[in-house]
């Protein structure tokens, strides 16, 4: 018995409509270039004030309805290039924006591609009608440089698999970002994986209490013993530690913004070449509270390494890092409650086989058992989940993914004991879902990826990237779904 799957007419494309603001360095585009920044700002000083007032009310003009608030971004990164001035030089409103409006660009967060969604039911299901769910559906954006992204859409599906996406705001935002509460385990745990055993650490591990600020850090890390800054161990210490600090973050935005008009860009140092593939779930612990979790993709120009992301409203959203054996390489998925009271996760810590760690700690992973490997003839490259575990009666429901010949990506599925979940039940012997020859071509061909789908009554609501041109929609019977399965 074959699984069918029945494909949405709905296609989500990349929009290049969709633009934030980043701060622009003349000359610093590529990091081996020089700062032309005081050269740039001797120019805009040297404009009369009629000329400047004129070049900042035009740009105004230009870029006011693609932004919240443009002057307030131009004052801020007028502020970030303030150094270069003289400190007596005396400036207008209008030149000190014009200046931060030179040191400003936008940037188009799918402008290059759009591609491996996630789907989960929206916090807010106030007026649905019977026998609906409201959905939000994360995405990974690419833009100019292969800098990825997590945005939103939001819709709905109804009885019947019939879905809808909901139109897009014309603004959208990265929201405002902040410090957390750090937690003195997580570092314990990334000093340990990067080796660093020296004094320092052990002074970290003595008087840093189990939750602190980053200002409780900063003092600590000024009253280290002067002999002990002095070893050039304790050097790389320290700023292993501010670097642990600085991926760690929360991001707010707006209230009177829509989920569809927020964007996570990637702030901390370990993901500024990227946030990709976030794998949302909705988490219920044993107490009954609920809670959004991902698990995501954090890549800084060299390494990958899997970060989580946390939030209760999709309006703040808490960045962490993860540490442990099995928290490596990509594609680590949550299951959505505690197995045996403990947090479980599927994870390919080895980048080609997919197995299942538990942990009393969401962010410190160890001893993979692994459940799958490469074994079939279209997924003897690697193989992995597409997204997190599905609770059904018969077993936890896993979307997989293989690659074949050609780096040919094809969906698949199996089926996991519900309270031993690194026990395999069963398993489709064939693809669940391979791209069709309109899903063939794109920013990456011959690829259809599902970063988790939605559970809705028997119907199973799959999102995928398609060549990374499009995401589509599909929907599948659970039930008919695991009949097909091998056991």
């Amino acid at each position: 018995m074959n699984a069918r799957v029945t494909r949405s007419p709905l296609r989500l494309r990349p929009d290049p409509r969709r633009v934030i603001t980043k701060l622009f360095v003349p000359g610093e585009e590529v990091p081996e270039h020089e700062s032309r920044s005081a050269a740039v700002i001797r120019r805009v000083m040297a404009l009369d004030e009629d000329t400047a007032c004129a070049a900042l009310e035009r740009t105004v003009r230009l870029f006011a309805g693609r932004h919240r608030d443009v002057r307030v971004t131009f004052a801020d990164n007028f502020a970030s290039v303030s150094h270069r001035l003289p400190e007596d030089v005396g400036l207008s409103e209008s030149r000190r924006l014009l200046i931060g409006a030179y040191f400003t660009h936008e940037y188009a967060v799918e402008g290059a591609a759009l591609c491996n969604p996630s789907m989960v039911a929206h916090p807010d299901q106030s007026g649905t009608a019977p026998g609906q769910v409201r959905f939000v559906l994360s995405v990974r954006g690419i833009g100019e440089g292969h800098l990825s992204s997590i945005g939103f859409r939001t819709g709905l599906a109804g009885p019947g698999g019939v879905l809808s996406v909901d139109p897009q705001p014309g603004i959208i935002s990265t929201g405002l970002h902040r410090d957390s509460i750090y937690e003195k385990s997580l570092f314990q745990g990334k000093l340990a994986d990067r080796g660093h055993h020296d004094e320092v650490s052990a002074v970290l591990n003595r008087w840093l209490p189990a939750k602190f600020t980053g200002a409780e850090l900063d003092e600590l890390l000024a009253g280290l013993h002067p002999k002990l800054v002095a070893r050039q161990a304790a050097h790389r210490t320290v700023e292993l530690v501010r670097w642990i600090a600085a991926c760690n973050y929360t991001t707010e935005f707006p209230e009177d913004s829509v989920v569809s008009g927020r964007v996570l860009w990637p702030i901390g140092p370990s993901e500024r070449h990227g946030m990709e593939d976030a794998r949302f779930v909705l988490f219920t612990d044993d107490d009954g509270d609920q809670t959004y979790y991902a698990t995501y993709t954090a890549y800084d120009g060299v390494d990958v390494e899997p970060q989580l992301l946390q939030t209760n409203d999709f309006r703040t959203f808490r960045v962490s890092q993860t540490t442990g054996s099995a928290a490596r390489n990509k594609g680590m998925a949550l299951f959505p409650r505690r197995i045996g009271g403990r947090f479980a996760a599927l994870s390919r810590g080895d980048g080609e086989s997919t197995a299942v760690t538990t942990t009393d700690d969401i962010r410190t992973w160890n001893d993979p058992r692994p459940v799958a490997v490469p074994a079939r003839d279209w997924d003897l490259v690697q193989v992995g989940n597409c997204g997190s575990p599905i609770e059904t009666p018969e077993g936890w429901l896993v979307l997989t993914h293989g690659v074949g010949p050609m780096r040919l990506y094809s969906m698949g599925a199996m089926l996991l004991d519900l309270d031993e979940p690194w026990k395999v039940l069963a398993t489709l012997a064939e693809p669940l879902l391979v791209p069709s020859s309109t899903e063939r071509d794109g920013y990456v061909p011959n690829v259809v990826y599902s970063c988790g789908g939605l559970l809705h009554g028997d119907t199973l609501v799959i999102p995928y990237g398609a060549s990374d041109a499009t995401i589509g929609l599909a929907t599948t019977s659970v039930s008919a779904l695991i009949d097909a399965m091998e056991r």
